[in-house]
C-alpha cells in the first residue's frame, strides 16, 4: 500500500539535516540547533574550512553524526560532487536549509552587471540547484522539509539593496510556488525572512546606523542567530508538516 502523504514520521536520531552556507552566522547557529537534538548534521561551506570545521567541533559535542562539505553551490557539477560525497557516507539529507548568501549594498544606479550575475547565482541560482538536487529522495520516500533563508527585504524591499532584496523576493516567491508542487508528496517548503541579525553581513553598516536601526525596530534590539535557528527548527519537525508555502518574518515588530 501507498504511504499517504506527510504520515511518515522520521525519528529525530535519525534525520539528517543539510544547511548550506553554515561555517558562520545563521548558518552556523541553524546547525547547532540541529546538532543539539542529536541529528545527523551537514555543514556546508565554500571557502571558510577551519570556521567549518569549528562550527563541526562543536556540533560533535552533542553526539550526532557530523560532516562538513565544500562546494560552489553556482556550480551544478560541484553540487553533483557534493551529493555523492553525501550518498557515500549515508548522509542524504531529510531537511534542506539553503541559508547560503550574499548580501549587496548600494545604488541600482552603480550596480554592474558582474555583480548582479554573482549575487543572483549565489542566492537564488544556488537556492534552486541544492534543491532540484536533493528534493528526488524526499519525494521517494515522501517526507521531507525545504527551508529557505530570506530576509525582511524580500518581503518590503530595501532601499540601496535592490539587488540583494531581488534575490529574498525571488527566494520567497520560489517557496510559495514550489510548497503547492511538492506538497502531494509529504514535502513541506517554507521561508524565514529575518529582519536585522546581529552577524558579519552586518558589517557594512556603521555602528550610527546600527543604532538608527535599533531605533526603528519596536523590540529595540538586533536579533541573534539563535532566535532564527529556533524558527528553522520548529518548521523542520515532523509535527509542523501542516504548515507549508509559508514566509514568516522574525523581526521583532519591525515589519507587520
Amino acid at each position: 500500500m501507498e504511504r499517504e502523504a506527510g504520515s511518515f514520521m522520521k525519528p529525530i536520531l535519525d534525520t539528517t539535516v543539510l544547511v548550506t552556507g553554515a561555517s558562520r552566522g545563521i548558518g552556523a547557529a541553524i546547525a547547532k540547533r540541529f546538532a543539539s537534538v542529536g541529528m545527523n548534521v551537514v555543514i556546508h561551506y565554500m571557502n571558510s574550512h577551519e570556521a567549518a570545521n569549528e562550527v563541526a567541533r562543536q556540533c560533535m559535542d552533542f553526539g550526532g553524526r557530523i560532516m562538513t562539505v565544500s562546494a560552489d553551490l553556482t556550480s551544478k557539477e560541484q553540487i553533483e560532487r557534493m551529493a555523492q560525497k553525501l550518498k557515500d557516507y549515508d548522509m542524504i539529507p531529510d531537511v534542506l536549509v539553503n541559508n547560503a548568501g550574499i548580501s549587496h549594498y548600494g545604488l541600482l544606479s552603480d550596480v554592474s552587471e558582474e555583480e548582479w550575475d554573482h549575487v543572483m547565482a549565489v542566492n537564488l541560482k544556488g537556492t534552486f540547484l541544492c534543491t532540484q538536487m536533493f528534493m528526488p529522495g524526499m519525494v521517494s520516500q515522501r517526507y521531507g522539509r525545504i527551508i529557505n533563508v530570506s530576509s525582511i527585504w524580500g518581503i518590503s524591499g530595501a532601499s540601496c539593496e535592490v539587488l540583494y532584496s531581488a534575490t529574498k523576493g525571488g527566494i520567497n516567491a520560489f517557496t510559495k510556488a514550489l510548497a503547492k508542487e511538492l506538497a502531494p508528496s509529504g514535502v513541506t517548503v517554507n521561508a524565514v525572512a529575518p529582519g536585522a541579525v546581529d552577524t558579519d553581513m552586518m558589517s557594512s553598516f556603521d555602528e550610527e546606523e546600527i543604532q538608527t536601526l535599533r531605533q526603528e525596530i519596536p523590540a529595540g534590539r538586533l536579533a541573534k542567530p539563535d532566535e532564527i535557528s529556533s524558527l528553522v527548527y520548529f518548521l523542520a519537525l515532523p509535527e509542523s508538516g501542516y504548515i507549508n508555502g509559508q514566509i514568516i518574518s522574525p523581526n521583532g515588530g519591525w515589519l507587520t
